[in-house]
């Protein structure tokens, strides 16, 4: 009997990339329910960073570095897409 559907061998890329936001987003949220918990007050990102002194420049640029890695593969993907719409199906003889 032929099988009406494959088994996907790898999970696409986008829904990885989707995964970890909802995991990224679920850990701040639980580490900021976490922290009200104990101390009774949300926690002040700017000046927890500031707190680690001169790392902070470190995290500044890695963080910046991820957002800017973003931005470039979200235009990669933008233009690989505008560039499949623009080339015209051949003609058929």
């Amino acid at each position: 009997m032929e099988k009406l559907q494959s088994p996907e061998k790898d999970w696409p890329l986008g829904t990885l990339l989707w995964f970890a936001v909802l995991v990224w987003f679920s850990s701040s949220l639980l580490s900021q329910s976490a922290y009200m918990a104990v101390h009774g007050l949300p926690y002040d990102a700017v000046s927890m960073l500031k707190s680690l002194g001169p790392v902070y420049y470190l995290v500044l640029a890695i963080e910046l570095g991820i957002w800017g890695g973003m931005l470039v593969m979200g235009w990669m993907k933008l233009r690989r897409l505008r560039s499949r719409r623009e080339v015209p199906a051949p003609l058929p003889n």
